[in-house]
This record gives C-alpha cells, structure tokens and sequence, in this order.
C-alpha cells in the first residue's frame, strides 16, 4: 500500500464518516434544545437550557462547517501529490 492509497483510506473510512456522525449528534442535540424549549413553557431554568443547548448545537453545527469548508478549500487549492523522491545515484568516479 502506498502513502497516498494509506492516506485516502483514512480519509474515507475514518475521517469522512466521523465527519457525518459529528454533524448528526449536533443537530439532534440542537432539535433536543428545541423540544425542551417548547415543553418547559412555564419554567424560565428549564427554558434557559433549551436556549444554550440550541445555541450550542448552532455553534457547533457552524464550526464543523466552516472547518469541513476550509479543508475542501486547502485541498483543491493545494492538490497534494505524493511521488516517490528518486535515489541519490554514487558515482564510480570513472568516466
């Protein structure tokens, strides 16, 4: 296996996938702030805790975007091509 098919394993088996899970569990804890919210009407704790977990949930749903964005930006602006460096050659020292 060379570097780059190590690299793009990693990228797709791993990274790409953990990505998508990160993304998932804030917008399900956004939509958990959100129905605390509504079911805590009367409770003024209980709806100032919706209120964090549905701007936490934004923050984080806003970072994983932003940095999701700026690696696709880096990548296509910088295509990383791995080639094998070639070896130093020992001259004899006859012509």
């Amino acid at each position: 296996m060379t570097f780059s098919g190590l690299i793009t394993l990693i990228i797709d088996k791993i990274l790409n996938p953990l990505v998508i899970l990160i993304v998932a569990l804030a917008v399900f804890y956004f939509l958990w702030g959100v129905l605390k919210y509504v079911q805590s009407a009367g409770d003024e704790g209980k709806r100032k805790e919706g209120i964090n977990m549905m701007t936490y949930g934004i923050i984080a749903l806003f970072v994983m975007t932003a940095v999701w964005g700026l690696v696709n930006v880096l990548t296509n602006t910088f295509p990383l091509q791995y080639t094998r460096p070639n070896p130093p050659t020992i001259n004899s020292g006859t012509p």
